[in-house]
């Protein structure tokens, strides 16, 4: 069986084997066919071995945490064979802690949990997986082209549902949306405003190429400068590039009663020079709120795909910049001008 995998700890190490393991049943009774594999930032970060992690009593990791596949055989009777799936990534402690416990482990409080493709769990990029029923997401078939943004698609699910709960602390009708960065989870943030009626606004350095189009196609306005020159003061910033001079002024960019969710995880070492009590003053008198999200449980993994069924198939099509089938791994996970997501094909 060929599978993509990696020496957490050494740099390069990404390669692609003929004879890995079948999957074993102790990974789940649903035995899947790959169709497809997303590839992002965290995959390029885990190849440069900026982390990773082996499962138990294994030197390698099988990567890949963006899947579609196609149920090969299930004997607990929850899928049939054919059905589109795709496996939820992250999986609780087992503690477990109290957020686990309850199906909230994109909240673990003691960092136990496991992440197919990325800690402690080999991923989706080999030929067939394993996944138990609970941890395997249905998927529409006419999402058989455009599934494997469900991943990516989870997590700004979850960022809108924790958007709405902070505002519902008060009365709050918020009418304008500021996406800044608009690769995958960019757009699909920005997607999901433009289901929820809002004014789409999208920033990002590009000035030519798809972005602008799939903006445009959205109904939103879209930007190339800086936030600091934008003319109005969003109600919500969804934050996605992780750049810290970006983060400090949306911060410092979003209106009354504003909330920002940070996605981007920025690297560490950049420092931005910034009137820290200026900005904090900011914040509180006007009762603004910043937060972090990461990751998805299975409420928003739901949610998710049905978005992506909501949403125009052609649109997300157009997200798959280039599809490369999995001999040409190297090219895929090589990032080139223009891309926004890459996928590989099994």
């Amino acid at each position: 069986m060929r599978a993509l995998t990696i020496t957490p700890g050494t740099k390069d190490s990404l390669r692609l084997v003929d004879d890995a393991p079948e999957p074993p049943e102790e990974e789940g009774p649903v035995l899947v066919e790959a169709v497809a594999v997303g590839v992002c930032g965290t995959d390029r970060e885990i190849i440069a071995a900026d982390y990773g992690e082996a499962p138990p009593g294994e030197q390698h990791l099988v990567i890949g945490h963006e899947s579609l596949g196609r149920v090969l055989e299930d004997p607990t009777g929850t899928f049939t064979a054919g059905d589109l799936v795709a496996g939820i990534v992250r999986h609780p402690d087992p503690v477990p802690c109290p957020n686990c416990a309850v199906g909230e482990w994109d909240m673990c409080r003691n960092g136990q949990y496991t992440e197919c493709g990325i800690k402690a769990r080999h991923g989706f990029a080999r030929e067939r997986w394993r996944v138990e029923p609970g941890f395997a997401v249905p998927l529409d078939p006419a999402l058989a082209e455009v599934g494997v943004l469900l991943e990516p698609t989870s997590v700004v699910a979850k960022a809108w549902e924790h958007i709405a709960a902070v505002g519902a602390r008060a009365h709050w009708e918020p009418r304008t949306v500021l996406v800044t960065g608009a690769g995958p989870i960019g757009l699909l943030a920005a997607l999901l405003g433009h289901q929820r009626g809002l004014t789409l606004h999208i920033l990002d350095r590009a000035k030519d190429g798809p972005k602008p189009a799939l903006a445009d196609r959205l109904g939103a306005t879209y930007h190339s400068g800086q936030v600091a020159d934008l003319d109005f003061e969003p109600d919500i910033v969804v934050e996605c590039t992780g750049a810290p001079p970006v983060v400090v002024q949306v911060i410092d960019k979003v209106g009354r009663d504003g909330v920002v969710c940070l996605t981007g995880v920025s690297a560490a070492g950049e420092h931005v020079g910034v009137d820290a009590g200026a900005l904090n003053r900011a914040v509180v008198l006007e009762n603004n709120v910043v937060f972090g999200t990461v990751n998805a449980n299975r409420r928003h993994w739901n949610a998710a795909a049905e978005a992506l069924g909501k949403a125009d198939q052609a649109w997300l099509a157009d997200l798959i910049t280039r599809s490369v089938p999995v001999d040409g791994y190297a090219d895929a996970y090589a990032p080139r001008d223009g891309d926004i997501k890459v996928v590989l094909g099994f």
